[in-house]
């Protein structure tokens, strides 16, 4: 099976220099470097990704 990658709308800009893609994978979610596409992705379960995506939102990520 092929994974489809997708790249986050919020990645990029007019350079695309800092992308992020997204693919659902079979042992959960990847997650990888769009300037680094044949490398090994990040993968993690769909609740790690929620919990990911959800500790972004709130800020609790951001560096001071």
């Amino acid at each position: 099976m092929t994974s489809v990658w997708r790249k986050s709308s919020y990645s990029g800009g007019a350079t695309d220099e800092a992308c992020v893609e997204l693919a659902a994978l079979p042992q959960g979610i990847g997650v990888r470097d769009s300037k680094n596409p044949h490398g090994e992705p990040l993968s993690m379960t769909g609740d790690a990704f929620g919990q990911l995506l959800r500790r972004i939102k709130e800020g609790a990520l951001d560096q001071a």
